[in-house]
């Protein structure tokens, strides 16, 4: 027997509009970025414009990413979408990385070649304005990407974040070239900045590759193991073959409830339909839980006979 969750249209339009918001921000601090950049020659502004460009595109993705995520189950696939949400944060910590990598090209670049800043207070106040925006959009898409249970969301405003992170330094960076007339703060800053980037994409990726291939969250396994066993014990019926992954927004959960040979399947349905609710409450996460009844005697002998799994 299945319990099934799904979004609401109203939740759904809440997560679109949250994408829709992050990617014209992103266009915002691109100009504001880029400006900054033409006004200075700063090469650690160019770091933070070339992360911004990356963001646009992988926000791009993600928004058409969390669309087919959020379509019904059909006849091609018979279990939803959801999954493309972990390819989706594992391309935007490509777009990450790619990022990084040619921001510690341009700054060696740089530091070779030579380097000349100008118009260091203007650059200050517009990376300024700009971090400020993205710490605001960061806390918000981070904040409904949990409540929701997307790690679409989740993932773009770690992006964005990791923004702010390079923002923050681009400014330290622009201050001490003022302070100090030394001006490959610039390039090196920025070459720490490209690291602290490259650690963050490297994090989502393997996110990405855990989701994929259902790595178990020891902490939410202890989770789930909990509810089952407080909610069969209640009933007094016992469970084996527990199997969950988190689809990206959503928990899929399969296990087997053991009933005494003499109870009713009307009754064996009802106790397995309320351990079901009392767990999705206890769970408070958005999830599919699906039940197999068996009797406890003679369970392992009728497997036996079909060469079924005990």
């Amino acid at each position: 027997m299945e319990n099934s969750f799904s979004l609401s249209k109203a939740d759904q339009k809440i997560m679109k509009n949250a994408m829709r918001l992050s990617f014209w921000i992103g266009v915002l601090m691109l100009f504001i970025k880029g400006y900054a950049y033409y006004i200075t020659s700063s090469v650690a502004i160019f770091s933070d414009a070339a992360e911004t460009i990356i963001h646009i595109i992988a926000v791009g993705f993600a928004y058409y990413s969390m669309r087919l995520s959020l379509k019904p189950p059909d006849a091609d696939h018979l279990y939803g979408h959801d999954k493309i949400n972990f390819f989706s944060a594992g391309f935007e910590g490509a777009m990450i990385i790619i990022a990084a990598l040619l921001i510690i090209h341009e700054s060696i670049d740089k530091i070779i070649n030579g380097l000349e800043i100008s118009q260091i207070d203007e650059g200050i106040i517009f990376i300024f304005l700009a971090t400020t925006i993205n710490a605001l959009l960061s806390y918000y898409l981070i904040r409904k990407g949990r409540k929701y249970q997307s790690i679409i969301l989740e993932s773009n405003g770690k992006h964005i974040l990791t923004d702010c992170i390079t923002s923050i330094a681009v400014i330290f960076a622009l201050i001490l070239v003022k302070l100090t007339g030394i001006i490959y703060f610039d390039p090196l800053i920025a070459l720490l900045a490209a690291g602290n980037i490259l650690f963050i994409g490297s994090k989502l990726i393997k996110k990405s590759i855990s989701g994929l291939m259902d790595q178990v969250d020891p902490k939410l396994n202890h989770k789930i193991k909990k509810c089952i066993d407080d909610s069969t014990k209640e009933q007094n019926v016992f469970y084996h073959n527990l199997k969950h992954r988190m689809t990206g927004y959503k928990l899929n959960i399969e296990f087997h409830i053991l009933f005494p040979k003499e109870i009713s399947l009307k009754e064996a349905h009802e106790i397995a339909s309320k351990i079901e609710a009392d767990i999705k409450k206890q769970l408070d996460i958005q999830s599919d839980i699906v039940t197999h009844l068996e009797p406890k005697k003679e369970h392992d002998k009728i497997h036996k006979k079909y060469g079924l799994s005990i």
